[in-house]
């Protein structure tokens, strides 16, 4: 099933919804310790591999973090090709003076807010979708 590639039915169809929790990110030399299944997300870069966790799960692995966050789903099949909805949604955001951390997955696109700023953010992006 191919994704969506047309920018306005991307955000109107969007559909943002928050998942329940709290994420953080912390970076590891390794996985080898960490349940996979705990793991929301991981990324390798050249100076370690950053995970996405629920923050209780980072804390019970003594992992260190600085940014605790709210998660948000957009629930459009978007291709991994389409142009224009990480800018659209992060500007959106940013003119709240709200940060984003996009993480794009086969799927959908996954936003990471300031926990405080989740339910705001939601609103941000539902008011997007009615344009």
């Amino acid at each position: 099933m191919s994704g969506e590639t047309r920018l306005k039915k991307l955000i109107n169809e969007m559909d943002p919804r928050l998942n329940p929790g709290e994420y953080v990110f912390s970076t590891v030399s390794t996985t080898d310790t960490i349940d996979r299944a705990n793991i929301l997300c991981e990324f390798k870069e050249q100076e370690g591999i950053t995970v996405i966790l629920e923050r209780t799960q980072a804390e019970a692995y003594g992992l260190t973090y600085e940014f605790v966050a709210a998660w948000i789903t957009l629930n459009v099949h978007s291709a991994l090709e389409a142009k224009g909805l990480t800018a659209k949604v992060a500007t959106a955001l940013a003119e709240h003076n709200i940060s984003c951390n996009v993480v794009a997955g086969y799927y959908h696109d996954h936003l990471f807010v300031p926990h405080a700023e989740g339910n705001k953010a939601v609103d941000i992006l539902k008011a997007l979708c009615m344009g």
